[in-house]
């Protein structure tokens, strides 16, 4: 009599074992992933090992836009995951003036350039470029720091995984990334 009650107790520990861990996988390919930055060509938005979160189902309802910040994997083989700042999506045109960003030859607003009194613009010029259809130009936030899509070029939208939105770790950076 008492021989089923461990095997039954047991049955039910591996069945909400087994199910967690399919949810946790789930959610983690589908949903939300944990990301670590590496490196400082985002600073000063993001910091060299800090833990986000990246949310991958935007981009199924939603189109990128400029200001994002997302996770690819850049065009170049071999390469780890790379975090950067959209800028201007397909069919837009990009250029820069002296570190100043122009999309579609409106002179685009760069708050997260600027940090406690400290700027992170460099004085970079491009002449006009269209961004093809299916891509994004992107651009780290510290861009003397930054090898981005000035070096690589677009970067394919099936390239992204998805859109940061949450800073994990360090807890004293706890909270929503700003934009």
């Amino acid at each position: 009599m008492f021989g089923g009650q461990p095997r039954k107790a047991l049955r039910d520990t591996l069945e909400t074992v087994i199910v967690a861990v399919v949810l946790a996988l789930v959610i983690r390919t589908f949903v939300v992933e944990p990301f670590v930055v590496d490196g400082f060509s985002m600073q000063n938005t993001l910091q060299n090992q800090e833990r986000l979160l990246v949310n991958k189902l935007t981009l199924r309802f939603s189109p990128l836009h400029y200001g994002q910040i997302i996770v690819f994997q850049p065009p170049l083989a071999g390469q780890g995951d790379y975090v950067k700042r959209v800028i201007a999506t397909g069919g837009q045109t990009v250029s820069m003036v002296n570190g100043q960003v122009y999309v579609n030859g409106k002179k685009m607003p760069q708050p997260f350039l600027h940090w406690h009194g400290v700027s992170t613009q460099d004085n970079w010029n491009m002449p006009p470029f269209k961004v093809p259809s299916g891509d994004v130009w992107v651009l780290g936030d510290h861009r003397a720091a930054s090898e981005d899509s000035r070096f690589f070029g677009p970067v394919k939208i099936s390239a992204v995984q998805g859109v940061a939105f949450w800073v994990i770790w360090p807890l004293q950076d706890f909270g929503p990334i700003p934009y």
